[in-house]
């Protein structure tokens, strides 16, 4: 199948308006929300962001790569899920320094050699690597250029396509983050840059800086975003539209709950710290993934799933896609079964019931100001009965 590049329809490359809406302010009617479904396929890129980089509608996350934190996967079976992945025409891998205390990238490193140039390489930085280095981790200059370094051996490779900062660390100037990212652009170990996990106005104050000194403007936000965690949709998908970032969402599957693996039993699960290593289940508490709310949302997913002969994976898959601000969603895989299933979403057409039924029961209260400024009282004052067409 030939590969080809597809913008949103009816979005032109330019076009980062956001639509008003005359609903409430519930995410289940959130007014950046386009209603469609968009059956694709795997070689039909997307432009990054405002890049010009062309990735898959499906990143392949790599940190199920190694067994160090006891749940992972092994050198060959990492080996058949990459190769499936790029055969179906996937270039889009992420990873990062501390994934499995580093072996998911020294795996990569491996198992990428003779296609490097074929693929679209991300990793990150600022997650503490040696405990007892006060600069093995932060936003800070040294542990950019240190973790970079680190993360061009293990790779096997002389530049990075995209690098993340991983975390927002909260004592790190934003100039000192982006002067260091532009620095390490124009040496070319890095090609493009992105952040992940840190506050809708810090990031909107970085980009701002970025374009009045020239500096390499941030293509990529990586969030958590899934069926089960939609407090994004208040701030930060709304500012990744405006500033020109592709939203890359981490955990789409709620680390598994989402799946139907979970049920009321366990809950009650030990305490669950929050936790890379020990077991999946452990994580998902940890993450405050695996709730009674969690577990409603799930089956919910089963039931439209059922009925439409899909699986529960894919349909929560299927349901990120819907945001036109969303480029890629990232998804792990322990096993090459659970990556071919997981790359059929993007066969999934959602129907209007389904979709209905699944933002109800993930519905979000958007809060202030979102709420405020769509009580019918202020819109009267605001707009004294004006009709205004949007941009």
């Amino acid at each position: 199948m030939p590969s080809t590049i597809r913008r949103w329809e009816g979005q032109s490359q330019d076009d980062l308006s956001l639509t008003p809406s005359d609903g409430p302010g519930k995410s289940g009617e959130h007014p950046h929300r386009k209603r469609t479904s968009v059956s694709t396929t795997l070689d039909t890129y997307r432009l990054l962001g405002r890049s010009g980089l062309r990735v898959s509608p499906l990143s392949l996350g790599t940190m199920t790569f190694g067994e160090d934190w006891g749940w992972g996967t092994g050198k060959a079976e990492a080996q058949r899920i990459l190769d499936t992945y790029v055969d179906r025409g996937g270039n889009f891998v992420d990873t990062a320094n501390m994934y499995t205390n580093g072996t998911s990238e020294q795996l990569l490193g491996q198992l990428t050699q003779g296609r490097r140039d074929d693929l679209v390489l991300a990793t990150k930085y600022t997650m503490i690597t040696n405990p007892t280095d006060p600069n093995a981790g932060g936003n800070h200059r040294k542990s950019m250029v240190r973790s970079v370094e680190r993360s061009l051996r293990n790779l096997q490779t002389d530049y990075i396509d995209l690098l993340y900062l991983h975390a927002w660390d909260f004592t790190t100037p934003v100039e000192e983050i982006l002067r260091a990212m532009d620095d390490l652009v124009s040496q070319g170990k890095v090609l493009y840059v992105g952040i992940s996990d840190a506050p809708a106005w810090q990031i909107s104050r970085m980009q701002a800086i970025a374009d009045l000194r020239g500096w390499s403007p941030l293509v990529a936000l990586q969030v958590e975003y899934s069926l089960a965690e939609r407090t994004i949709e208040r701030e930060l998908i709304p500012m990744a539209r405006e500033l020109g970032l592709g939203v890359l969402p981490w955990s789409p599957l709620a680390s598994g709950v989402l799946t139907g693996k979970y049920t009321a039993a366990d809950l009650n699960h030990g305490g669950g710290e929050a936790s890379a290593e020990g077991t999946r289940k452990n994580v998902a508490a940890g993450n405050n993934s695996l709730t009674e709310r969690t577990l409603g949302i799930a089956d919910v997913v089963k039931k439209v799933a059922e009925r439409n002969g899909w699986t529960p994976a894919q349909v929560a898959l299927a349901w990120t896609l819907l945001n036109p601000a969303v480029t890629s969603p990232i998804i792990g895989a322990r096993t090459l079964t659970q990556l071919e299933q997981n790359l059929t979403a993007l066969e999934v057409d959602l129907g209007e019931q389904d979709i209905a039924e699944l933002e109800a029961v993930s519905a979000i209260e958007l809060g202030f100001p979102h709420d405020f400024l769509q009580r019918p009282l202020t819109r009267s004052v605001v707009q004294a009965g004006l009709r205004i067409e949007a941009r």
